[in-house]
C-alpha cells in the first residue's frame, strides 16, 4: 500500500469515527431529553398524589365535622325541653314526669332518625355479640340463654354495636 492510499484510508477512518461520535452524541442527547421528560412526569405525579392526599384528609375531616353537627342538631330539641322543664317553678311531680317522658320520647325519635336502634328486652335470647351478661341465675322455668333482666339498654347502628346491653341471663 502506498503512502497516499494509507492517508486516504486514515481520512476515511477518521470520518467514520467522527460520524459514529456524532451519532452517539445525538443518541445521548435524545436519551437525556427522554430522562428529563420522565423526571418531570414523575415530579408532577408525585405532586398530584400529595395534593390528592391533602384534599382527601380535608374532606374526611369535613365529613366528620358535618356528622357531629348533624347529631348535635338532632339532640338540641331534647336539651331545650329539659331546660324548659327545669325553668318551671310551680310544677307538680306528675307534670314534671310527663315533661321528662316527652323529652325522652323526642330524644329517642331523634336517635331513630339517625339510624340508632335500641335493643335488649327481658325474654330475648342472649347474644354475646350484642349483650354483656353481668349476672346469671338458674331458673328451670325459663329457657336456656334467656335474658331475665335488663340493667342498661343497648344501642346499635345497623350491625355496629354502639353500646352492648347490660343484662342478667338464665340457665
Amino acid at each position: 500500500m502506498s503512502k497516499k492510499e494509507k492517508e486516504v484510508n486514515e481520512e476515511v477512518l477518521e470520518e467514520e469515527v467522527k460520524e459514529t461520535e456524532t451519532e452517539k452524541e445525538d443518541e445521548t442527547s435524545s436519551l437525556e431529553a427522554q430522562l428529563k421528560d420522565t423526571k418531570d412526569q414523575l415530579l408532577r405525579t408525585a405532586a398530584e398524589y400529595a395534593n390528592f392526599r391533602a384534599r382527601s384528609a380535608k374532606e374526611k375531616e369535613q365529613t366528620y365535622s358535618n356528622a357531629k353537627g348533624n347529631v348535635v342538631s338532632e339532640i338540641l330539641p331534647a336539651i331545650d325541653n329539659l331546660e324548659r322543664a327545669l325553668s318551671q317553678e310551680n310544677s307538680d311531680y306528675e307534670s314534671l314526669k310527663k315533661g321528662v317522658q316527652m323529652t325522652l320520647d323526642g330524644l329517642m325519635a331523634s336517635l331513630e332518625k339517625l339510624g340508632v336502634e335500641q335493643y335488649g328486652e327481658s325474654g330475648d335470647a342472649f347474644d354475646p355479640n350484642y349483650h354483656n351478661a353481668v349476672m346469671h341465675v338458674e331458673d328451670e322455668s325459663l329457657g336456656e340463654n334467656v335474658i331475665t333482666d335488663v340493667f342498661q339498654k343497648g344501642y346499635r347502628i345497623s350491625d355496629r354495636v354502639i353500646r352492648p346491653a347490660m343484662v342478667k341471663t338464665a340457665n
